[in-house]
């Protein structure tokens, strides 16, 4: 990850409003763009279409979305609706 990437820490309790602040940033970034998930528990279906377009989006500038802190429950969830590969992913 470069220095000069965006970092974001998505709240448990907000999740899509948390990934819509990355999709903002993501708009301006040149660089990685790091989601803190580590308040995270569980993901909803709207988080996850969120996080589908999120992934488009940076797929189309170029640019790298991780994701860190991310529960084994959420990972296996991403897993089944085929979205780990559209992310990098720290532990």
């Amino acid at each position: 990850m470069t220095s000069n990437g965006e970092w974001l820490e998505i709240d448990g309790e907000r999740v899509v409003q948390g990934l819509q602040a990355a999709r903002e940033a993501l708009a301006s970034a040149h660089s990685d763009v790091v989601l803190d998930f580590s308040a995270v528990r569980r993901i909803d279906p709207n988080a996850l279409r969120t996080m589908e377009k999120l992934a488009g989006l940076a797929d189309g500038k170029a640019v790298k979305v991780v994701l860190r802190g991310v529960n084994v429950d959420i990972y296996k969830v991403l897993k089944l609706v085929k979205l780990t590969s559209r992310f990098s992913f720290l532990a």
